[in-house]
């Protein structure tokens, strides 16, 4: 079991943002994360939207820190931490484009990225990007096809269904020639998608029962056996906790997710400050047993 964080501060869900992240900035950012690095969670996350419409916001919350800048920017910051991706939208990337972005990152803070990937949802920010909605699934399979297929090397080619390259060089490369992949996405679809292409299965807004039935359904696909490697499963514990009142609550919450499939947690707190938010992240090491060198509870 791996321990990430959803990084305050950098986005505001409606759902889930406490107050004092509201008027937070760069200095609270960096407290937590610099934290998160010292007490061995295993990572960080931002996510990626360019413009939210105002009436959406109350489902999507209105503030998105640049995905890039701001886990470039931590990686400058911390030494050990991975930095998830969680998510770059396909759709609105060529791979090539994903590819220089995140190779980039991935050479500049030794090999500690993690590419959570999806297809994206919001409708509206597709036609402010000029991109199409229709078919962005089959776009995002091929982009990740392409995205392996280019990772780590100067030099690379494709031949796919929807984008194709050869003749050209992308430098720097990722000092790797692989990157753990997350998928993201709360359908079946998402599902086989992160079976079939990726290393991890990253769903949302779905309960415990919601998951087991669909790895169930996952575990009857051919491409399940044909894997040579298991699927993390990672899910975001709800409701939101407080390590420092709710040990026991915290404990049966981890173990039902465990039992449900879970291999990757990340967590959120109730907090009413930065250094009330430290503090709960500290406990919280404390109550699952953080290996600080892995990242990894028990």
């Amino acid at each position: 079991m791996r321990i990430g964080i959803i990084t305050p501060v950098v986005l505001l869900l409606p759902r889930s943002h406490n107050a004092w992240e509201e008027s937070a900035g760069v200095d609270d950012l960096v407290a937590v994360a610099r934290a998160a690095d010292r007490l061995g969670y295993h990572h960080l996350t931002a996510s990626e939207h360019v413009a939210v419409p105002v009436d959406v916001d109350p489902r999507r919350g209105h503030r998105y820190w640049d995905l890039l800048a701001t886990l470039s920017y931590l990686a400058a910051l911390t030494e050990r931490i991975r930095l998830v991706t969680n998510i770059v939208v396909l759709p609105y990337h060529h791979p090539l484009e994903v590819v220089k972005h995140y190779s980039t990152l991935d050479l500049l803070s030794g090999s500690r990225l993690v590419l959570g990937v999806g297809v994206g949802s919001l409708e509206e920010e597709f036609a402010l990007l000029g991109k199409p909605f229709a078919g962005r699934g089959d776009v995002a399979d091929d982009a990740i096809r392409a995205i392996r297929a280019a990772w780590g090397r100067v030099t690379p080619d494709y031949a796919g269904s929807h984008f194709r390259f050869e003749g050209l060089v992308v430098e720097p490369a990722s000092p790797r020639e692989d990157v753990p992949i997350w998928v993201g996405g709360r359908t079946r679809r998402s599902l086989r998608r992160a079976v079939e292409l990726g290393d991890a299965w990253m769903p949302f807004l779905l309960d415990l029962d919601a998951v087991r039935e669909m790895l169930d359904w996952a575990h009857r696909l051919p491409a399940w056996e044909e894997r040579n490697r298991p699927l993390d499963v990672v899910l975001w514990p709800e409701p939101a906790v407080d390590p420092l009142t709710d040990t026991d609550t915290i404990r049966r919450q981890a173990d039902a997710y465990i039992a449900a499939g879970t291999t990757v947690l990340n967590y959120r707190f109730r907090s009413d400050s930065t250094a009330h938010h430290i503090e709960q992240m500290e406990a919280l090491t404390h109550i699952l047993d953080l290996d600080w060198e892995t990242g990894v509870g028990s």
